[in-house]
């Protein structure tokens, strides 16, 4: 696929689904920022960031964001 449809991978890692964008997110939140600091450093809505957040969550298996961090931390990514 090209052009609109496709969406940048974070890494060519085939082990970490995530989007740039998600990953982003990822990061922010190992960094400790709330859903509200994380749209603001990264300029989007906050209920983009929720909708990230669940994203991140359901592809990657885990139940919160603290779950997330480690799991971030474990593929080196923070």
């Amino acid at each position: 696929m090209s052009g609109a449809l496709t969406t940048r991978r974070m890494t060519a890692d085939i082990d970490i689904p995530l989007t740039e964008r998600e990953g982003q997110v990822l990061r922010q939140m190992v960094n400790g920022l709330t859903n509200k600091e994380i749209a603001e450093v990264l300029h989007i809505g906050y209920e983009t960031i929720r909708e990230h957040i669940k994203q991140i969550h359901r592809k990657i298996g885990v139940k919160d964001r603290t779950q997330a961090a480690v799991w971030a931390v474990r593929k080196g990514l923070a």
